[in-house]
């Protein structure tokens, strides 16, 4: 299947464009109402979270209304064109809801066999990642310009995030914290913008369980076209989501892929 690679592209910056309008109203706001999703728990959605998801469908509906659209707020649908856009309006709630900047917007498109395309937005300090075809660059407030992963390093030099410190399961925390005992950094909350981080050079590792598809499609896509590694903790495919290694590169995700595997 050929795709229009220069029109998805302008497509995800509008939609980008339109979650930021959407969201930025919101943050911060001290009347902010939210409704938690998790019974037993807490997994906050907010009038952001659905304002968000609402305008990026409507782009969505007049410029690509014959792909797909799979996105946490509404769910599933479906499309004649082999594409999917995958929309998580924003990803890091819990930090929205506490003021912090660390959440994303994540948008990603491709076909049934993974993602293309990957951008991740942080609205509020202006910084926007996106990923395809073996190129990624950052556009925020210091300009624009080209990203790559770092290169190979021992573990014991890594940074590692991981967004909750239970991380999954019980097997799945023996696993990550074996190959946390043996790094340099750990790093905890950061939710998507971890991933942005490893493409940027800014980290090497980030592990993570009991993901969705629209947490992990668009930093897959990032990751990759920086130069990275994304799997799940089998090395297979990550983008149906699940538990994810994501790798400034293919040396960096061999070594803590051998611990994952170790651990189980």
């Amino acid at each position: 299947m050929a795709y229009d690679l220069h029109d998805l592209t302008e497509v995800a910056h509008a939609l980008a464009d339109a979650a930021r309008a959407a969201i930025l109203p919101y943050f911060r706001a001290t009347d902010l109402q939210t409704d938690n999703k998790l019974a037993g728990g807490y997994d906050p959605v907010t009038a952001a979270d659905r304002a968000a998801e609402e305008a990026m469908r409507a782009v969505l509906a007049q410029r690509r209304p014959d792909d797909a659209v799979l996105g946490e707020e509404f769910g599933d649908t479906p499309g004649t064109s082999g594409l999917t856009w995958v929309l998580d309006p924003i990803d890091g709630t819990r930090g929205f809801v506490s003021g912090t900047p660390t959440w994303g917007v994540l948008i990603a498109v491709g076909p049934e066999s993974g993602p293309i395309l990957g951008l991740i937005d942080q609205p509020y300090i202006g910084e926007r990642f996106i990923g395809a075809a073996g190129r990624a660059e950052l556009i925020g407030p210091h300009g624009r310009g080209p990203i790559t992963t770092r290169p190979p390093r021992d573990l014991s030099e890594a940074t590692l995030f991981t967004t909750f410190p239970e991380v999954g399961t019980p097997a799945d925390r023996a696993g990550f914290e074996a190959v946390a005992r043996q790094v340099q950094l750990v790093r905890y909350g950061m939710d998507c913008y971890a991933y942005a981080l490893v493409a940027a050079g800014q980290a090497d590792l980030v592990i993570e369980a009991g993901l969705n598809a629209y947490d992990i499609q668009a930093p897959i896509a990032l990751i990759e076209a920086a130069g990275g590694v994304v799997t799940n903790w089998e090395g297979g495919p990550a983008h149906a989501g699940g538990r994810a290694l994501a790798a400034a590169n293919p040396e960096i995700h061999r070594a803590a892929l051998d611990i994952l595997q170790a651990a189980r």
